[in-house]
């Protein structure tokens, strides 16, 4: 088994921290994005969307997305439980971990994309949109905060892929200057960023 990956990347990210916190050994295969790897007719027959990371097993299968590729381990090594252990609290880590993609991680990217121009050989950049993007993720840290105050995860007392994903968004909205740590309006997001950072799975 091999991922197709960019390590400087948020979503690879967010998949090496996941399998670290699972003990899961992986075989990483680096692309450069910038150089358009991840475009060539080869990662194409691979990987049609050119999104990374992306999977490769053993039989030749290959999947993408990044919440798939937990899931697929999720499910080949269940221990320690990351989607969830009873009923309601897989819905709420999926109702979390969907929340921080639409309203922090998304944003985040795409104002990263069309304000900085880093993909404009392979997009059409509109600024302005960017600009809402990031201004609709500074404000989202509103409600992260408010949540925090009286949970330690963002599941209640159970640490996820949710809080995974935010922390990968988090650290990935230094590009567009959002910096939790340079800013005394979100003491309790602060903390629980300040407790993710002491997660070795974090450093991978």
């Amino acid at each position: 088994m091999k991922i197709y990956e960019s390590r400087q990347a948020p979503n690879p990210r967010r998949v090496r921290i996941f399998l670290a916190e699972k003990q899961i050994d992986m075989t990483y295969v680096q692309l450069d994005l910038a150089a358009g790897e991840n475009l060539t007719p080869e990662m194409r027959k691979k990987n049609p969307t050119t999104k990374i990371p992306f999977l490769e097993l053993d039989d030749g299968t290959f999947i993408g997305e990044t919440v798939a590729i937990c899931r697929y381990f999720e499910e080949i090594q269940p221990e320690p439980p990351l989607f969830g252990r009873t009923p309601l609290e897989k819905a709420q880590v999926e109702m979390w971990a969907r929340r921080v993609e639409f309203h922090m991680m998304m944003p985040v990217g795409m104002c990263f994309q069309h304000t900085t121009g880093y993909f404009k050989d392979r997009m059409t950049p509109v600024p302005s949109w960017g600009e809402v993007c990031g201004d609709n993720a500074k404000q989202y840290l509103i409600e992260l905060n408010d949540h925090l105050a009286s949970n330690p995860y963002l599941v209640d007392n159970y640490f996820s892929i949710a809080d995974i994903n935010l922390f990968c968004a988090i650290d990935f909205a230094k590009v567009i200057n959002i910096r939790i740590d340079k800013d005394e309006s979100f003491p309790h997001l602060l903390r629980w960023y300040k407790n993710m950072k002491q997660r070795p799975s974090v450093s991978v």
